[in-house]
């Protein structure tokens, strides 16, 4: 029996630890949206606004996915909610990678030029820095509790991290080398990595 309790106590350690990285994964991605499309628009940066909007959605992918597991004691109805939920946030990734297409490949064929975005690339530089950090923490998490979806959060941490390297590269080509082309490309390079975050939504796979 003692056994069994410490088990249980365990997995609550670790079921706590992990609301605690989804609480801070949340606030991050708030303040990721903010920094990201203020500075974008200000420098008219397609790949930073993108981020931006990017880390909304994601905010909004795990604030109710959280919601609901907290409130809907139905676990059939609790289900329905979160793959109506994932539906449409994926709906959303599959919009903004519209958008970020369009808006990139017009960048190019006008040679429109983002001004360089110090904000922009510390922002991409930290990120860049704390995504890994995180998800490492949510696979060891997920490895405690045997949890499916603390994995697939930690695999969606790690795409965070793949579009923070690919906005403070474009950053950081065009602020240095002048490479206005650097923004847009960057832009088409994230569209991949955001589309299949709309397709695993819209496939209801959840990512948080």
């Amino acid at each position: 029996m003692p056994v069994v309790a410490e088990i249980a106590q365990s997995r609550q350690i670790s079921a706590q630890r992990g609301r605690r990285l989804e609480y801070f994964t949340i606030a991050w991605n708030a303040l990721e949206g903010v920094v990201g499309v203020v500075s974008g628009l200000m420098a008219g940066s397609v790949s930073l606004v993108g981020f931006g909007i990017d880390s909304f959605i994601e905010v909004t992918s795990g604030s109710t996915l959280l919601w609901r597991r907290s409130v809907d004691s139905d676990e059939q109805r609790r289900e329905r909610n979160e793959k109506l939920s994932l539906r449409i946030v994926g709906g959303c990734f599959l919009a903004l990678a519209a958008y970020v297409t369009y808006q990139s490949v017009s960048d190019l064929l006008n040679r429109e030029r983002a001004e360089p975005s110090i904000a922009g690339i510390i922002l991409a530089a930290i990120s860049l820095l704390v995504m890994p950090l995180l998800s490492r923490a949510k696979k060891s998490v997920a490895g405690s509790l045997a949890s499916a979806a603390m994995r697939a959060d930690a695999r969606q941490t790690d795409f965070c991290a793949y579009l923070s390297a690919i906005l403070l590269a474009g950053l950081l080509l065009n602020a240095t080398l002048g490479w206005w082309w650097t923004d847009p490309i960057a832009g088409l390079v994230m569209v991949p990595i955001i589309a299949k975050e709309g397709v695993d939504g819209i496939k209801a796979r959840p990512c948080c």
